[in-house]
């Protein structure tokens, strides 16, 4: 018998909770939002949401409705070493956002970050928390400087996004896949191991 008080699992539950971690994901930010604080706020039982997301990892992905996974993205790209991640890095990425289905998802999910502060702020909760951190551990960077190596690729990345799938920039929009790897896998390459200051 489900506990007074609390919301049982009925349609609109899973909608609700989602709705919730949004809103405190973008108001706490990831590190300070619990599975219990989204469950009270929604007014269901905890349980109810690790049924419906899992991991609370799992539910701020859905919550912002990332079109990848992204433990399993840098795991593949942060094999066989740090030399070979930028051009590993853009291969992935752009293979993700020319993707007919995660495309449009992720471009979404951009033009949302441009347009809502609370968009922003999941968006850069997901880069820390499960981007970059992860990357950091993987490639085994220098943890004095691997948050700004790290975020410098990421504007590279965001940028590259934007030109090409919100603007529309040409070239760059229409540019061949390779195209793209060859011009900026050196400047990401610089910024993982080369001088940053």
């Amino acid at each position: 018998m489900p506990r007074a008080g609390r919301r049982p699992g009925q349609p609109g539950t899973r909608e609700l909770i989602l709705a919730t971690a949004r809103a405190r994901f973008a108001s706490d930010g990831f590190d300070k939002t619990s599975v219990r604080a989204i469950a009270s706020a929604a007014s269901v039982d905890p349980a109810l949401v690790h049924h419906y997301f899992g991991t609370k990892e799992q539910l701020f992905i859905a919550a912002l409705q990332v079109p990848v996974q992204p433990l399993e993205i840098v795991r593949q790209v942060t094999a066989g070493g740090v030399d070979e991640v930028p051009a590993r890095l853009l291969r992935t990425f752009l293979a993700a956002w020319d993707d007919p289905v995660s495309g449009p998802a992720a471009v979404a999910l951009l033009r949302g970050a441009f347009q809502h502060e609370w968009a922003a702020r999941l968006l850069r909760e997901f880069l820390i928390t499960q981007v970059l951190r992860r990357a950091s551990r993987s490639l085994g960077l220098p943890t004095q400087d691997a948050p700004l190596r790290l975020s410098l690729v990421a504007s590279q990345i965001i940028g590259l996004a934007t030109m090409r799938y919100v603007v529309g920039l040409e070239p760059i929009a229409s540019a061949p896949r390779e195209v793209l790897v060859a011009a900026m896998a050196p400047t990401l390459h610089r910024y993982l191991v080369g001088p940053v200051s």
